[in-house]
This record gives structure tokens, C-alpha cells and sequence, in this order.
């Protein structure tokens, strides 16, 4: 029998399920408190729950409990990233990171990725499975205890593609925002796509008020299929068409992710394609470098080319930013701690 994950369980869940153990259904507010505000590592911390019920529960249930099997801290800017052990001893990244409004956080949602972009170690190996709402929780959980200061920002854009998961990110949402738990506003909360044209669309009818990022990074059709697979199936115009929906539905800008690529995507006619495609209201271009992966060869364009996209970007009037480089020097790429982690425990066995 297939146990209950209990920190994957939303407040309302979490008392049926304590009412159907014969339990007051206080008993789920403090057990839920325990787990999402507290932090609580083990029932044992539990204390004001009866004794015979935290055996029960240990016995009877799932509780999700995030090992940390490494942790690297960038010299350059203080940027953490960290390796996660799962309890199936599958590895997931997380990356803390701090700015003038607080902590942030960019948590995984899958083990591996299935969507295959060039730029990207995720997807070296594939996709292995999906995470829980718990162990999606779980990182932001460890991080906090880990640093002793409130997150205040969550980012869906570690390993993995946010919206191939997306009942169980929605159930992450829901409980990271919830007043009962940490209470992190779902306007700092920040998903990123590859651009699934049919789930953007499923997800702006939820309405809620986080910021979406499309993993745009190419103007036409042609270089998005050379460095993202996924466009193939979901063509360019497809995407854009459901980005419109979503700020439509729910009025919320979108963030258009552009990972500037030497060579590919880098030059003059790529910035006036990318200007003609959103000439529109509802996006904001966010310029990214290419982080170098060996394994791709791959080449970041040099600090004049980028400057000069973004100045002829702001000449057609688009709002548009350049991403603030950190953790260059920790494998801060999406992937590549977990990969260059996996490579070390091969050559010592």
C-alpha cells in the first residue's frame, strides 16, 4: 500500500485525511505548521502531537525530507548551489541567490529534463521523473534553514520543464503562497517554459498572479527548432498566440527569456526579428549569456556584442534587461553540479 505523502497534502486535504484517522481536526493545522512554517526535519520535533500519533504516522506515512549531498558558494558573488538527495538517492539542484530585495531561490521541478535545448546540461540524460509538491517544497525548506533567513522569491527554473509537471506545480504554488505556510507572494513567484502553447494556456486559467517566463531564445522558427527540440511541436506562433491568452487572462507582464548564443542568434537582424515578434504590450526581454557547457560548445558573445542587442532592442522600444551573471564560477548552470557531482561518484567506484 502506497503511503500518504504528508507535506505533499494541501491544508484542507492534510484534515480529511487527520479526520479519517480518527483525529480532531486541529490536529492537521499543527501538524501542518509543523512541516511548513516550523520546517520541521522529523515527527520526533512534533512535540505538542501525541505520541501515539507521531508512531502512526511515522509508520502509516511519507515525510519528505531533503538530504543535502553538496553545496558550492561562488567567491565572485555569494551565490549558493546546492545538490539535493532525493529519497529514491536521484539528485535535483537548487540555487540561492541575493539581491537588494531579498533571498531567491530558483528550485527544480523534475529529475533530468525530456526537452532536449542545446544550451542546457539538464537535459544530458533525459528525464527521470517528476517531482512531488513536497520535494519541491523541501528545497526552499532546506535552504531557509540552511541560511537562517526568510526566502522571500521562488523560482520555477532549475532542472526540468515547470509546466510537464503541472498538477503538482500547481499544488507547490497553492501551499508556498499559503497564509498557513511560509506565505511567499504568489506575485514573487516565478515560472519558466520551454513554451508548451496547450499547458500556458491551461495554466492561465488558474488566474494566479505569478510571473510566467517563456525560454523564448530566438526570434524565428527556424534557429528555435536548431537550439530548443520542443518547437517543433509547438511552433513559434502556437507559443506566442498562448502568451497573448495568458496576459489577457490574468494581466500578468510575461518575462521573455533570450539566452544570446555567439553566432546563432547574437546579430543585428536577430534583435529587429525578435522587436517585430513582441511589438506588443505584456513582455519584457530578458537577455541571458550563454553559460558555457563543455559537453554543447556553445560560446557566450562578448560584453560589447551584448550591449549592443540590448541597445537596439530599447531603440524599437522594447523594455528589456540583461541578466545579472551569477554563479559562474560554481557550475551555477542549470545541470551541471549534478552532472559534474555524478561524474565524480562514477570515477570513485
Amino acid at each position: 500500500m502506497k503511503k500518504k505523502d504528508l507535506k505533499s497534502l494541501p491544508l484542507d486535504e492534510l484534515t480529511t485525511y487527520m479526520t479519517s484517522l480518527g483525529q480532531p481536526s486541529y490536529r492537521a493545522s499543527q501538524l501542518y505548521r509543523w512541516m511548513h512554517v516550523s520546517l520541521a526535519d522529523s515527527f520526533d520535533a512534533m512535540t505538542n502531537l501525541p505520541k501515539e500519533l507521531r508512531e502512526q504516522l511515522r509508520s502509516g506515512c511519507k515525510f519528505t525530507v531533503l538530504k543535502q549531498a553538496d553545496v558550492q558558494v561562488s567567491r565572485q558573488d555569494g551565490t549558493r548551489k546546492y545538490l539535493f538527495e532525493l529519497g529514491d538517492g536521484n539528485l535535483v539542484e537548487s540555487v540561492l541567490m541575493q539581491y537588494r530585495h531579498g533571498w531567491s531561490v530558483c528550485i527544480s521541478s523534475q529529475v533530468g529534463c525530456r526537452m532536449g535545448c542545446v544550451f542546457c546540461a539538464s537535459t544530458i540524460g533525459g528525464l527521470v521523473r517528476n517531482l512531488s509538491p513536497a520535494e519541491m517544497l523541501e528545497q526552499v525548506y532546506r535552504i531557509q534553514m540552511d541560511i537562517g533567513e526568510r526566502i522571500t522569491n521562488v523560482v520555477v527554473m532549475g532542472t526540468g520543464e515547470p509546466l510537464d509537471n503541472l498538477t503538482n506545480l500547481l499544488t507547490f504554488i497553492r501551499m508556498i503562497s499559503d497564509g498557513n505556510g511560509l506565505n511567499i507572494s504568489q506575485r514573487n513567484i516565478t515560472v519558466s517554459t520551454c513554451g508548451q502553447a496547450t499547458k500556458i494556456k491551461e495554466l492561465a486559467k488558474e488566474k494566479l498572479a505569478i510571473t510566467l517566463a517563456l525560454s523564448l531564445h530566438a526570434p524565428d522558427q527556424a534557429t528555435r527548432e536548431r537550439l530548443m527540440p520542443i518547437a517543433k511541436s509547438n511552433p513559434l506562433f502556437k507559443v506566442m498566440e498562448a502568451c497573448d491568452y495568458y496576459y489577457q487572462q490574468t494581466g500578468r507582464r510575461i518575462t521573455l527569456e533570450y539566452c544570446l548564443v555567439s553566432g546563432v542568434n547574437d546579430d543585428a537582424k536577430s534583435a529587429a526579428a525578435l522587436a517585430k515578434l513582441i511589438g506588443r504590450v505584456g513582455y519584457h526581454v530578458n537577455l541571458i549569456p550563454v553559460n558555457p557547457i563543455k559537453e554543447r560548445g556553445l560560446k557566450a558573445p562578448n560584453p560589447y556584442t551584448v550591449a549592443g542587442f540590448k541597445n537596439k532592442l530599447e531603440k524599437y522600444g522594447i523594455n528589456v534587461t540583461i541578466r545579472r551573471e551569477m554563479g559562474r564560477d560554481i557550475d551555477g548552470a542549470c545541470g551541471q553540479l549534478r552532472r559534474r557531482f555524478s561524474e565524480r561518484q562514477d570515477e570513485e567506484t
